[in-house]
């Protein structure tokens, strides 16, 4: 049977999860060898980009192979069955193949002489459509059908997703701190939850596991980690936890705004440099829903993007990330040696602080027993979309609340802000007040605050002090923000720093602690008390709370860099 050329079928979409997952099915049955080889020849032409191509030289052999095919998990999308075979039609086996595979498509290859039986076989086979033998040319009397047919399966096909899953419960701390990484580190996963998934269950059972020892989080190649921390998954993710190097110009301690920043213009300028961070990039600016005041993005953007687009850009200039907690500081002669939570040190001329702040802990009963579940400090944006259609309560007047009660107004079915001031004009921007107050479902209520929360294992109820006395309100989720301070009490006690822990810097530190500085020189505008230990951002005493301002610091810092390597 002759075989003129043909086009090469564009590859389309596939399931993006995994490159290396397994292709869709294609099997042809046909106890005609001859038969059989020209059918494979032909779909392996069109479809072999997209598809595997199986054959089977009786109906009760494919049987076999569907069977096999789908202990393995295969996913098989069409049936191509010859109707005459002995010991099993292809009426039969398609009947048979409906039961294991119900999805797939069925195509019956008849005679002209059994085209009667094949039109009651739609019936009994639920066969989508049935081709005449020969079917030459095949672009005209092939391809056009199972083209349809295909198109027709893959709209109706969910492919299997085979990243990373999380099986854990919303009400656990743990659940909540290994999701928060993965997202906040742009890390793609799927959340199963035993009450809600047979798939998050028999995931458990094929580990041996049970959910006494959630979170779990299962990867692509089958391997599992229990309770994982953040080093635990940055090793497994392929996020960098050792340094590379010994020595580096500079090491950035912090990848928010500021560090990220530094690391862009230190790398940019020939410095070698280190940027670590013990989370994710982005800092608090990071988990940001909407930035709209940020020079040159008319339409605003996530602190996520703003985080993603200087990582990468710090990344491609050959600024080095760590995904670790420094946990010390220390002078040896002319350089500086930084110290990690895992007892590994590098070794630098210059450090510069840019951890910036963490909001303040809510002082009330039920806070310390509730966080991670049900009380969220900041934004929490995986937890958004399990907030739909539930009440949300806010805690915080600044931007930070005003970005986040947008934010969750999207899913959740009402939003409360609690403000303990008169208005939110003291300490939000302007658009953000407009659009909040144009948004129905976000409540402002001034003069009120939350004195106590309760419930079982998450919480449940809050108390609320209110202009007209005290109420009991109940809701899951409280988010708070209600200002930030700087941890930096790992810092050596020569870092001077102000009863707050804000770092001293440049003049600020000859006008606060005249007799700290010993050198003849003045100190550079964000050099510390240490001479070659630099701070920027929030971190800094008296500086400007705003993203902008911790870049442009961030990014002076390494002026200031230059001019004190000159002087070693």
């Amino acid at each position: 049977m002759a075989r003129p050329s043909v086009r090469r079928f564009a590859r389309n979409g596939r399931a993006k999860y995994n490159k290396s997952m397994p292709k869709p099915i294609l099997l042809a049955i046909d106890d005609d060898t001859s038969v059989l080889e020209a059918v494979v020849q032909d779909l392996r032409r069109h479809y072999g980009q997209q598809y595997r191509i199986i054959r089977a030289a009786s109906g009760a052999a494919a049987l076999d192979i569907c069977r096999q095919l789908q202990e393995r998990k295969d996913i098989v999308a069409l049936f191509l069955s010859d109707q005459r075979m002995p010991g099993m039609t292809g009426v039969e086996f398609l009947e048979q193949a409906l039961t294991i595979y119900p999805e797939a498509k069925r195509v019956l290859l008849t005679a002209y002489a059994d085209t009667e039986a094949a039109i009651r076989a739609i019936n009994s086979a639920k066969i989508h459509y049935y081709l005449n033998k020969p079917w030459d040319p095949p672009e005209e009397k092939l391809y056009p059908v199972l083209d349809d047919l295909l198109e027709a399966w893959k709209q109706g096909y969910k492919p299997p997703f085979e990243g990373i899953r999380v099986i854990g419960t919303r009400w656990s701390p743990k659940d909540h701190a290994v999701r928060d990484f993965l997202s906040r580190n742009r890390i793609p996963y799927q959340w199963l939850t035993p009450e809600q998934s047979t798939e998050a269950v028999d995931l458990l059972r094929e580990k041996g596991l049970d959910d006494s020892k959630l979170p779990v989080v299962v990867f692509g190649d089958g391997t599992a980690l229990v309770q994982p921390t953040t080093i635990d998954l940055a090793n497994k993710v392929g996020i960098s936890t050792q340094a590379q190097q010994q020595f580096y110009d500079v090491v950035v301690v912090g990848a928010g705004p500021a560090g990220l920043a530094a690391g862009v213009y230190g790398a940019s300028e020939g410095l070698k440099t280190l940027i670590v961070e013990p989370n994710a990039p982005g800092g608090q600016a990071g988990s940001s829903s909407r930035i709209e005041n940020y020079l040159g993005f008319p339409n605003g953007l996530s602190g996520d993007e703003l985080a993603k687009r200087a990582f990468l850009q710090a990344g491609r200039l050959g600024a080095e990330f760590l995904l670790q907690k420094v946990t010390s500081i220390r002078q040896e002669n002319q350089y500086r040696v930084v110290g990690m939570k895992d007892g590994r040190e590098v070794t630098c001329h210059v450090c510069l602080i840019a951890t910036g702040v963490s909001y303040c802990k809510l002082d009330i009963p039920g806070a310390d027993k509730f966080a991670g579940a049900g009380i969220y400090y900041g934004a929490a944006l995986t937890e958004a979309m399990a907030c739909a259609n539930e009440e949300v309560y806010i805690v915080g007047g600044a931007n930070s609340a005003g970005q986040a009660a947008m934010h969750f107004s999207r899913y959740a079915a009402k939003v409360r802000m609690l403000v303990r001031g008169d208005s939110l004009a003291k300490s939000m921007s302007k658009y953000l007040i407009d659009q909040i107050e144009a948004t129905p479902n976000i409540i402002v209520e001034t003069h009120t605050e939350v004195i106590a929360a309760s419930g079982n294992d998450h919480l449940e109820c809050l108390m609320v002090r209110t202009p007209h006395g005290e109420e009991s309100r109940p809701t899951s989720s409280l988010f708070i923000f209600i200002g930030a301070e700087p941890k930096t009490d790992w810092l050596p006690n020569d870092v001077l720093r102000d009863g707050k822990g804000f770092v001293f810097s440049g003049p600020e530190l000859k006008a606060k602690c005249p007799k700290s500085w010993k050198l003849d020189r003045e100190p550079y505008l964000l050099e510390t008390s240490v001479p070659g230990v630099f701070v920027a951002g929030d971190v800094r005493y008296n500086s400007v709370k705003r993203c902008a301002s911790a870049v442009g610091e961030g990014s002076i810092a390494i002026q200031f860099v230059h001019q004190y390597l000159a002087t070693l």
